[in-house]
């Protein structure tokens, strides 16, 4: 009966305030009033209240005090008021009272009102609220809790309102908004707040007093969840970091709060943290061994982050498997390695995977091998053998230069690493800054954290002394009689300048191609061989005639040489060589290299080799002829009459036909293109047709359509190549129709290169066949390929293939849309 006596006085009371509030007009008792108000937020010993009635004016009254406040903000005793009455009786409710109530009170008052004064005035004191640390009281409110005392719906529309707080303002304000309000200020000063309530909580914890960090948590997780965790982590991270370096309150603090994130939010909030912390044993000492009783947790890290997600740095990674490298997880850095080097040698991967995920793989394989000890080396050697031999042979195998280059990399620190009786994998490749990365993995690389103290500076000193002593010891040996060197001598003579002289050789480049054939085919003098190679690319272009009696059997000579003699830029002289001779003597050359490129004993890289240099002659004879020494074999020109002048008169034909014609309109007429001959319209087909020819019958040494898919891929790309540089050529229709039918039936194949090179032969084709030929002859396929070309830019797993697709509706589409449309009616205008 006495504890309900305080309640009835505090109701009685609050009620005669909002009907003071309501009809009073004398300015005397509206400040009576608001100070009555006041009073229960009072915690000063002084206070006219009880510690009782200001408990149940907290816990009944005070919402429905700020709700009246609100709803009566367009009064006029509010506007009575003056700014200190205004911000020590009215604003002052609303900051000293319950964070939480005050905060959803605010919230919606925003959302009801109106773009007035009244709501600049809420705005403001919103701003004063984010300021004044009010963030952090409402959550340390909430840690004090150890049971929820509310119900979930009002702690699940508390935290929608402290999340969406940018995005409630924005809308309500639009430009009108506040710069504390925007995410890039918020989100830092909410991590902030969340920040200095754990900072309360370890001083609350070593005062004994139980604690709470639930909410803390959820609020944590419902920020990084909407997508904020990098503006949170941002800050929270070095913060966490450098608390607990050396307080064991602050880890279990930390661990503990990250424990109580709610299962759907926990991916998100270890995502930015781990992308946020210096290093594995910060990471290790905010979240401790969560992995271990956190499912969902360990799922992330040791397998969503390394195996189905790729878009992290190198660094990530080392975080995530130092972490893993501890005692306690030490099993599960044996099970991560197990898992990533299974994926990394699985065959299907290797071909269906994005590029940046099998390099993102290997990467995660490298740092998992560095990180063993000799006792887990020895018993995982089997496994890593295994996960060596059958991941380099699929790595090999693919048509892709990078996914090679990253297999030969991987095999070699394997091999290295495991240090199968002493010998080591080497292969040759070319160093990149992909490859160097891969290599440097496998040295263990420090994290500098910022609470490590700086590095002494007596070492740098120190450093640069060492440094200085040898080139002064240098500096002394060079002047070894010092002072005492004898003054008469020639260093006074001006040196003869020999900067431009060569070496001579005792050895002379031919003049003629037959020499070169003959020293190529029998000699075995190592400088005699790379001045033939040198010149004969210079002999046969000057010579024509004397190049067309020793073509083929050049080419031959040059197809099957191999670099005995360590000659400095052999591929290049040999493929310039080879690519003279095509261009010189078209026809003969071309029909040979087509015929062998299907013939046996032949290697992979002569077949690639013999494609390179049909391509490579291809586009040298589809340039334009401007020399007029250059004739055309089938070209036969008459001889003009030494005064005719056919530039001459062709203008003057035109300016009568101008001068005579009348137009009802003058449109500007842009100068038609001159067209130009080339010498390859005439022999595009000897270049392409024999191609064509063998594709579907295997041999013993190359299997076009079976294994052999990186020559299959090159093939359709230079068919592909040699259709293009057939545009306007007589026989572009022919070409085009062989070339869709070839490559429609590997339209679906596995290797992505080849479906590249299909793609660019479609492409090819829509580029090089105008129009009425593309309607006319391929009538019938045209809607299939449309179909085909959707599907593909829809449904391919390689963005290169996707793009192609696009590229090809977008060609064949304009073609067909403005062969339908036909010409326009041209208007009469008087």
């Amino acid at each position: 009966m006495e504890a309900l006596i305080p309640n009835g006085e505090v109701r009685l009371a609050v009620a005669q305030c909002f009907r003071t509030l309501s009809t009073s007009t004398d300015n005397k008792d509206i400040i009576t009033a608001l100070q009555t108000l006041n009073s229960y937020l009072d915690e000063r010993p002084e206070s006219r209240t009880t510690s009782v009635a200001r408990t149940e004016f907290r816990r009944t009254h005070f919402t429905q005090t700020l709700k009246f406040l609100i709803s009566n903000i367009q009064a006029d005793w509010f506007h009575s008021l003056t700014t200190a009455e205004r911000t020590a009786l009215w604003d002052s409710l609303f900051l000293s009272g319950p964070p939480e109530q005050a905060l959803l009170v605010l919230m919606e008052g925003i959302g009801e009102l109106r773009l007035s004064t009244n709501l600049n005035h809420l705005v403001g004191i919103i701003e004063k609220f984010l300021r004044g640390g009010r963030l952090a009281d409402l959550l340390w409110s909430y840690c004090l809790k150890t049971e929820p005392c509310d119900s979930p719906q009002l702690r699940e529309t508390l935290l929608g309102r402290i999340v969406a707080l940018p995005d409630i303002t924005a809308n309500k304000l639009h430009p009108n908004n506040k710069p504390l309000f925007s995410p890039q200020q918020y989100y830092p000063l909410l991590a902030t707040e969340m920040v200095t309530t754990l900072e309360r909580t370890c001083q609350a914890l070593r005062n004994g007093t139980d604690c709470s960090l639930t909410f803390v948590a959820q609020t944590l997780g419902k920020v990084c969840i909407q997508g904020h965790s990098e503006l949170v982590m941002a800050v929270m991270a070095p913060q966490l970091s450098a608390y607990t370096h050396s307080d064991m309150i602050w880890q279990r603090v930390c661990q503990k709060l990250f424990e109580d994130v709610p299962q759907r939010w926990v991916e998100s909030v270890l995502t930015g943290l781990v992308q946020a912390v210096s290093g594995p044993d910060v990471f290790g000492r905010i979240i401790g061994n969560l992995i271990l009783t956190n499912k969902k947790a360990q799922f992330l890290i040791t397998h969503k982050l390394l195996l189905l997600q790729y878009k992290y740095k190198t660094r990530v990674l080392r975080i995530i498997l130092g972490y893993l490298a501890e005692k306690e997880r030490r099993p599960l850095l044996i099970q991560v390695l197990r898992s990533v080097s299974q994926t990394w040698a699985n065959p299907s991967a290797v071909k269906h995977t994005p590029l940046e995920q099998q390099l993102y793989v290997s990467k995660a394989l490298l740092l998992s091998v560095s990180l063993l000890d000799d006792s887990e080396l020895l018993e995982l050697r089997s496994d890593l053998l295994q996960c060596m031999l059958g991941g380099m042979q699929s790595h090999l195998d693919s048509s892709v230069l990078r996914i090679r280059r990253m297999g030969m990399v991987v095999g070699e620190c394997l091999s290295a690493r495991m240090d199968i009786s002493g010998t080591k994998l080497k292969f040759e490749y070319d160093q990149d800054e992909e490859t160097l990365e891969l290599l440097s993995l496998m040295t263990p690389s420090s994290f500098d954290e910022p609470e490590a103290e700086p590095v002494n500076s007596v070492d740098s000193e120190t450093r640069e002394s060492i440094d200085v002593t040898p080139s002064t010891q240098n500096e002394s040996s060079l002047n070894p009689s010092g002072p005492d060197l004898d003054l008469d001598s020639d260093d006074d003579l001006t040196p003869y300048d020999m900067s431009g002289d060569q070496e001579m050789s005792k050895s002379s480049p031919p003049h003629y191609l037959r020499d070169c054939l003959e020293i190529l085919m029998s000699s075995e003098d190592s400088v005699r061989v790379e001045l033939s190679l040198q010149v004969a690319g210079d002999l046969v272009r000057k010579n024509a005639f004397a190049t067309r009696e020793v073509s083929v059997q050049l080419t031959k000579v040059l197809l099957h040489m191999e670099d005995k003699h360590c000659i400095k830029g052999f591929l290049g002289l040999r493929q310039a060589t080879m690519v003279a001779l095509t261009v010189t003597d078209p026809i003969p050359v071309t029909q040979y290299l087509t015929t062998e490129f299907y013939s046996l004993n032949y290697s992979l890289r002569q077949r690639l080799d013999i494609l390179e240099v049909l391509a490579l002659a291809a586009q040298e004879l589809s340039k334009p002829i401007t020399d007029p020494s250059i004739s055309l074999h089938a070209r036969t020109e008459l001889t003009s009459y030494p005064g005719d002048n056919p530039v001459h008169w062709q203008q003057e034909v035109e300016k009568r036909i101008q001068s005579k014609t009348r137009r009802f309109r003058k449109v500007a007429t842009q100068p038609v293109a001159k067209a130009t001959p080339n010498r390859y319209a005439p022999v595009a087909g000897h270049f392409f047709f024999p191609l064509l020819r063998n594709y579907d019958k295997p041999q013993v040494t190359f299997d076009l359509l079976g294994s052999d898919h990186l020559v299959l891929g090159r093939l359709i790309h230079t068919l592909g190549l040699l259709m293009h540089l057939a545009v306007n050529a007589p026989v572009a229709v022919q070409m085009g129709l062989a070339l869709l039918d070839f490559v429609w039936m590997v339209r679906y194949h596995a290797d992505q290169m080849v479906r590249r090179g299909v793609l660019f032969a479609v492409c090819s084709v829509f580029l090089s066949m105008n129009g009425p030929n593309l309607l006319m002859d391929l009538g019938d396929q045209l809607f299939e390929t449309r179909s085909w070309l959707t599907d593909v830019a829809e449904g391919d797993p390689d963005a290169d293939c996707r793009s192609l697709a696009v590229q090809s509706l977008v060609l064949l589409d304009k073609s067909l849309k403005k062969q339908l449309e036909g010409p326009q009616p041209q208007s009469l205008e008087s």
